[in-house]
């Protein structure tokens, strides 16, 4: 495993140390000296655990990527589907919950992202005595909560705040329930934007601008997502905790810190190498773009189509772009839907889906504006004006993916909707105008519409523009119930899983039903089966 890899990696930088010198004695003072190549080089016993952190937000390994967020969240989020009938074309994305695919999910977040936290941690108070790390600690717990926040979007209950503290009366691990988990989540991400804001030392600046695969070493860009995260948050419990919400909300408006609301502060980490997508997409053909995300972008001739898509090769589809419906029957083999629409990431800063030098987005400024205008639609103090916020949003956007120059035609749109679906291969899995899995919303802002007029224009394209992080488009979805998209054909799931309120949650898997955590205590937190048709708390509406 890799945890094993950096714990032997660990003791052989441990054992150099010794010989090299006793980096507990550095200091502030008498670190001055040092030159930034050797700085940097005693640091690389924190510096590894923070980027593999980073890395594994989303993991660098193709197969583990595959199970971590490729066949659930990505495929539910309406953005991707695939055309691999895996399991004799019985799988998650028929509902028939895959127990060990999900495992992936919570392993990440327990044992890759905590465990290099818990190494850090480690590492500093044993080596580095006396050292402030301040910054890279608030960076490595803004990652934390980002990773524990995708585990608790998809289970529910997660293991958070006592990861690091068994019940002293068990001996077992307890889980935050949901609510618990946003809370804190909010928690620190104040106690980091305050970290943050104050002075930095060398160390903790060598280590900081060694490890950062994301803003290069900037502590100003780290606060900013930690606040935009907060803003993140504060709407993702809107139903659930409207009170908080709006507090939470308002906090974060009148931060000083600001957020990531320009693309040149957009929170991408750096693979530096393949992304795990390359593989899944490209040499195995396991995953092409979603048939709702082309209706929409079809339907409104949105000129992305090109940077999300590549036309499809298929005779019966050639030249079009047409993605794959979600839970329909594959015809016993890939052949049949093979050469529909690959996805593409063909954004103006580089390809994220890239062979050699991909990119997991995290975070970029398009959600910031939407976010806005969302909430100003709410009424909360500080969002601005919601159509402005709206239409930056879609004008951020734009120019993430190089087309800035077609922007002010497709915002003054007030016509164009979601294009039906033809399924080519299959005619009874078509979409056809009418259909009520066919949204009626239009692009051009409308201040008279009413507020779920504008709240399913908001959220309709804060989806097309969030591409390609399915984990955040399928929470959303299921948050607000736009965009309308497809529902599934094949529902394998027994009845588990409603085919018209369409999957809520994914099963904690058996391999965490065990002694060592507290299982029961989180079959108490999700307050009913533990399937995949039973919501989440913040699923409210």
């Amino acid at each position: 495993m890799n945890i094993k890899i950096l714990l032997a990696a660990s003791a052989l930088f441990l054992s150099v140390a010794s010989c090299t010198g006793d980096f507990a004695e550095i200091d502030s003072k008498s670190s001055e000296g040092l030159g930034t190549e050797q700085l940097n080089a005693d640091f690389l016993l924190l510096t590894n655990p923070m980027k593999q952190m980073q890395r594994n937000l989303q993991s660098q390994t193709n197969w583990i990527y595959q199970l971590q967020t490729n066949l659930n969240a990505d495929m539910y989020s309406g953005l991707f589907s695939t055309a691999t009938p895996y399991n004799g074309g019985r799988n998650n994305t028929t509902y028939f919950m895959m127990d060990g695919w999900n495992e992936r999910v919570m392993m990440n977040q327990l044992e890759d992202v905590n465990q290099q936290y818990k190494n850090f941690k480690t590492i500093a108070v044993k080596n580095y005595a006396g050292v402030n790390f301040s910054h890279s600690l608030a960076v490595l717990s803004i990652l934390r909560i980002m990773a524990a926040q995708k585990v608790s979007d998809a289970h529910g209950p997660v293991i958070y705040s006592k990861f690091e503290h068994p019940n002293t009366t068990t001996g077992i691990t307890d889980f935050d329930s949901q609510q618990e988990a946003y809370n804190s989540f909010v928690t620190d991400l104040d106690l980091a934007i305050s970290a943050l804001q104050t002075s930095i030392g060398i160390e903790d600046n060598a280590v900081l601008k060694k490890s950062d695969l994301v803003f290069g070493g900037s502590s100003a860009n780290w606060a900013k997502l930690a606040n935009s995260l907060k803003l993140r948050y504060a709407l993702r419990i809107s139903y659930a905790d409207p009170g908080k919400s709006r507090v939470y909300a308002e906090q974060a408006l009148a931060s000083p810190v600001g957020f990531i609301d320009d693309n040149s502060s957009n929170a991408l980490v750096n693979y530096g190498a393949a992304s795990p997508l390359s593989d899944i997409i490209y040499s195995w053909g396991d995953c092409k773009i979603g048939a709702p995300l082309m209706a929409f972008m079809n339907g409104f001739n949105d000129p992305r189509r090109s940077a999300y898509a590549k036309p499809a090769t298929d005779p019966s589809v050639a030249g079009q772009y047409i993605g794959v419906r979600q839970g329909v029957d594959m015809g016993g083999s890939k052949d049949r839907y093979g050469d529909f629409s690959q996805p593409i990431a063909a954004a103006a800063s580089g390809d994220y889906f890239s062979v050699s030098n991909g990119k997991n987005k995290i975070f970029t400024a398009a959600e910031v504006w939407f976010l806005k205008a969302e909430a100003a639609i709410r009424g909360y103090a500080g969002a601005g004006d919601a159509g402005t916020d709206y239409n930056k949003g879609i004008e951020i956007s734009f120019a993430e993916w190089g087309k800035s120059s077609a922007y002010a035609t497709y915002a003054d749109d007030a016509v164009s909707k979601e294009a039906p679906y033809i399924d080519t291969k299959n005619s009874s899995n078509s979409i056809l105008a009418g259909s009520p899995m066919l949204s009626t919303i239009t692009i051009k802002w409308n201040e008279g519409d009413s507020f779920e007029r504008k709240l399913e224009r908001i959220m309709t394209q804060k989806w097309i523009a969030i591409y390609p992080d399915g984990s955040e488009a399928w929470a959303e979805q299921r948050r607000t119930g736009y965009p309308v998209i497809f529902k599934n054909v094949l529902n394998d799931s027994q009845g588990t899983i409603s085919t018209d309120a369409m999957i809520r949650r994914i099963p904690i898997p058996t391999k965490y039903r065990n002694n060592t955590l507290n299982y029961a205590q989180a079959l108490q937190y999700i307050g009913g089966p533990d399937t995949g048709g039973t919501k989440l708390w913040w699923d409210k509406k």
